[in-house]
């Protein structure tokens, strides 16, 4: 493998921050919370040096220009990766769904590294779960401990590190996407897809059935999710648009497209698209039905009603956030009481639409708090290193330097960061498929009751020149090569 050398901008001479994650085009969501992580950074630094470290360097320099260096760390030497870590002055790990059974461990490896150079840390937003694995529970344990501040992007995520053990100041935010702004999706790219405008239509995300479906063989899932596109079709007189936010989301698509009755009215997006053309599209949908968190972010930031159909704890605490119906899981007999949720989501949205919004509104200022957090560790990494307390490059041992909630690390030893952190990509942000929050989700199903046909809520959504979020996550309009 070569390695294209990238270089911190001349210019810049603030502070050199690390990002590290699950980077590197695997994953639509993912992308999204890079774009705006750098965003929030610049935002709060204008002159810091932003450093990636991504799982494929190549794709995040091409696609996220914000960023003033890219680092591989995934099929590279450990030193290679390690020497980069001194000359940082803040590694930022996160956000999104890095910490679960398999990948916690090669994450934390290097956030341990750093520390035992003495950089800062900072968890940002990040997701936590499912998490038995032994060795991937004492890194968590061990490591965020030693955090300067851990902050993460949901209540079920706070509580599986709770349960794992860990003892300090746990911050619940948002998920940084929250903040991601819209990029046009014009009436021509509308074309290029196949797809008429001026007609109803109604968005899907689906990706392997996991727990959500963990009663159906793979044939059975989709025709269960085929018969919902076809309901869709027949009663919206909508055409139906599939959107892969990974490239495995691909082949399902096409298998549920395969079962339905209509597979005429059914379109598969398929150009590569940035994560702010993706939320563009968003706006061009009346309905959404899905399973991807981010399909489920982006429908909600966008004002379009939304049926999560959750497969882990994360879709579970956002579609309990945003106070949209949730099933426990999908199987055959319920068919009718799945298509009943799709029929009650279009009718009631024009009286829930003011409640979507300040929910909405709420949540995104929730994923604001999260940078605020880290600007404050900025600043108080730029204090004590304006005041000699705290020298860049020997700040003194871990186990003087304060943790986030103010007791001095321990220097434990629980945690060996010695292993090797380069390996093979693991699943990316929306990856683990087999967890679900025991005791406390939504029902199966609410009443159906009986609704009027029909009737198209009104479109009500933001304006072109109104995008979600926060201009801190804008960015150059670039396609995803997913």
């Amino acid at each position: 493998m070569t390695l294209r050398p990238s270089h911190p901008h001349p210019a810049r001479r603030g502070p050199r921050i690390g990002v590290l994650g699950s980077y590197g085009g695997f994953n639509i969501g993912d992308e999204a919370i890079l774009t705006c992580v750098l965003g929030c950074l610049r935002a709060r630094r204008p002159d810091a040096q932003l450093v990636v470290l991504s799982r494929n360097a190549e794709h995040t320099r091409a696609h996220h220009p914000e960023a003033d260096e890219v680092v591989p760390w995934e099929g590279v030497s450990r030193n290679h990766v390690v020497d980069v870590l001194p000359g940082l002055d803040l590694l930022v790990l996160g956000g999104g769904g890095i910490l679960y059974d398999g990948e916690a461990r090669r994450y934390l490896r290097l956030v341990r590294a750093a520390q035992i150079r003495h950089v800062p840390t900072f968890a940002y937003a990040v997701g936590a779960g499912p998490l038995t694995d032994a060795e991937d529970r004492d890194a968590v344990r061990t490591v965020l401990a030693e955090m300067d501040d851990v902050v993460v992007r949901d209540e079920e995520s706070r509580l599986v590190l709770e349960e794992v053990g860990l003892e300090r100041e746990v911050a619940v935010t948002a998920d940084p996407a929250l903040l991601l702004a819209p990029e046009p999706f014009t009436e021509a790219m509308m074309r290029d897809e196949g797809i008429p405008v001026g007609t109803r239509l109604v968005g899907m995300s689906v990706r392997e059935p996991g727990r959500a479906a963990e009663k159906l063989d793979e044939g059975d899932y989709h025709a269960l999710l085929a018969d919902v596109a076809d309901f869709l079709v027949r009663r919206l007189d909508a055409r139906v648009v599939f959107l892969p936010m990974e490239r495995h989301d691909v082949r399902h698509a096409h298998a549920v497209l395969s079962h339905m009755t209509a597979p005429d009215q059914g379109r598969i997006l398929h150009g590569d698209y940035s994560p702010g053309q993706v939320l563009g599209f968003m706006r061009h949908l009346d309905l959404a039905v899905g399973m991807r968190l981010h399909f489920v972010v982006f429908a909600a930031l966008t004002g379009v009603p939304v049926l999560p159909l959750p497969y882990s704890g994360k879709v579970f605490d956002f579609a309990r956030r945003l106070g949209a119906p949730a099933l426990v899981g999908v199987a055959r007999e319920q068919a009718g009481l799945l298509l009943a949720e799709v029929d009650r989501l279009w009718d009631e949205y024009p009286q829930r639409r003011e409640d979507l919004r300040a929910r909405m509104a709420e949540l995104s200022a929730s994923a604001r708090e999260t940078c605020v957090r880290c600007g404050s560790l900025l600043d108080e990494i730029g204090a004590a290193r304006g005041s000699g307390d705290v020298p860049a490059a020997d700040a003194g041992s871990a186990a003087e330097r304060p943790t986030g909630d103010g007791r001095p690390a321990d220097g434990r030893a629980g945690y060996d960061p010695t292993g090797d952190v380069a390996g093979d990509g693991g699943p990316a942000d929306d990856g683990p498929a087999d967890h679900l929050p025991a005791g406390n989700g939504p029902a199966d199903h609410l009443p159906a009751g009986d609704h009027p046909a029909d009737d198209r809520p009104p479109d009500d959504r933001p304006a072109d020149d109104e995008p979600p979020g926060d201009d801190a996550c804008r960015a150059e309009v670039r396609p995803l090569n997913a």
